[in-house]
């Protein structure tokens, strides 16, 4: 049997010291407390650069553009009763400061201390390239 097959975007958000912004997942949420790359649910008729652009301005209150977005990799996982597919892009240009607007503890890390914060199954292969590339 087939699993449905969700596409997320997210992004690795990168600072002028070349830190990452990681985002903890709330209580109530699945897989509350483990930290992940900011981004959402790509909804019906938008890219992933539009989801992205969207999900930045609802959970953290900054904007970006698509010009901004560059494709970096991408994770292929399959949980119990989905498969996601999540291309992950690195932006290092940005306007605003970035705010929990979703009830989200926020931590900027360096590319060495990733492996530090608990991440879900489909994030961690993320970990190494991301490392290696900052």
């Amino acid at each position: 049997m087939s699993k449905k097959i969700i596409l997320v975007s997210a992004v690795a958000l990168i600072d002028v010291d070349g830190r990452v912004l990681l985002a903890q997942r709330p209580e109530g949420k699945s897989m509350a407390g483990l930290w992940e790359f900011p981004g959402g649910k790509v909804e019906a008729g938008e890219t992933p650069e539009a989801a992205l652009i969207r999900e930045l301005q609802e959970e953290l209150g900054i904007d970006t553009w698509a010009s901004c977005l560059a494709p970096l990799t991408f994770a292929s996982h399959s949980y119990d009763d989905f498969h996601l597919l999540m291309p992950l892009f690195a932006c290092r240009k940005w306007q605003g400061v970035p705010q929990p607007k979703e009830g989200q503890t926020l931590a900027w890390a360096r590319g060495n201390e990733l492996r530090n914060y608990p991440m879900p199954p489909a994030d961690i292969p993320l970990i190494p390239l991301l490392r290696d590339w900052l």
